[in-house]
Formats: structure tokens, C-alpha cells, sequence
């Protein structure tokens, strides 16, 4: 059995935040501003594979009024989420993740983002693919005043 998951999540960009995608910090003035890190991708991916699985959503299982997770390292719970969805017998086949933010670029960053999530989700580096777009200077993202992630994933059962 084959499931496909849609995952999105928004953040403000704030001063005194870093600017982290998939864990990876790329050097920019401001930084997702969340409750957790603020990793907007890997909360994205997080609900992607919830979604697909049919076993939640993100903010179910790390509510953003839970002290627990504030601050909490992003990564760490798209790993927390891989192990329930792993265990619930699904396997990742692919991800193919857009990052829209006018700045900063996250091509030069990009292997370094699809190599962090294919680690921590047990699939092969070219079974992950991120794109990075602008907003033409529109809107919220467009000002620099926020980012916004979209990724779909596709998974197989296997157990």
C-alpha cells in the first residue's frame, strides 16, 4: 500500500532567531520564530509523514503550549515522529520538500538539507529533493518578515 502526505507550516522570521533548515543554520539577520527551534522544514516534513501515515499531526503530539518542547531541537522531533511512523510499519520512499522565503538563498545549502533529512529518515540522499523559491517580493514572504514550507511525501507499508 502506497499513502502520499502533504505537509506546510509558516513562521514569522524574527532577530535574534537562527535560521535553521533541517537543522542545518544558515547565516542570515533573522531566524524562524516558533515555539520549538523554529524549523519550519522540519516541521513540515514532520506532518507530511503524519499525514501520510494517518497517525496525527505535529502540533497533537508537541503542542506549542507544552513547555517540554520549548526550544526544543526540531530535528529531534521529526526523529520522535520517524520512529512512530517507522514503527507503525511505513517506510519513507521519497520527500519533495519547497522552501519559499525571499532570503536567505538555501541553494547552496541545499545538499547539506537533503543529506540531514535522509539521515534521520533511513532513505537514500537522491530519494529527498528541496527547492528553493521566492515570494517576487510579495506578501509577508516577500517583505522578509516570514518563511513558508510545503512537502509531500509518499510512503509504502511494509510491515
Amino acid at each position: 500500500m502506497l499513502r502520499i502526505g502533504i505537509g506546510y507550516d509558516l513562521h514569522r522570521l524574527k532577530r535574534g532567531r537562527r535560521f535553521l533548515l533541517a537543522g542545518i543554520e544558515i547565516p542570515f539577520s533573522k531566524g524562524e520564530d516558533g515555539h520549538s527551534d523554529g524549523d519550519v522544514l522540519a516541521h513540515a516534513v514532520c506532518d507530511a509523514i503524519l499525514g501520510a501515515s494517518a497517525l496525527g499531526d505535529i502540533g497533537e503530539l508537541f503542542p506549542p503550549n507544552d513547555p517540554a518542547w520549548k526550544d526544543f531541537d526540531s530535528m529531534k522531533l521529526l526523529r520522535k515522529t520517524f520512529e512512530l511512523v517507522k514503527n507503525a510499519g511505513w517506510k519513507i520512499v521519497n520527500l519533495d520538500c519547497v522552501v519559499i522565503c525571499e532570503k536567505p538563498k538555501v541553494l547552496p545549502f541545499r545538499d547539506r538539507i537533503r543529506e540531514a533529512l535522509a539521515n534521520v529518515l533511513e532513505i537514500p540522499f537522491e530519494n529527498v529533493f528541496l527547492k528553493g523559491k521566492t515570494a517576487e517580493g510579495m506578501g509577508s514572504i516577500g517583505k522578509g518578515k516570514a518563511i513558508e514550507v510545503f512537502v509531500n511525501c509518499l510512503l509504502e507499508k511494509v510491515k
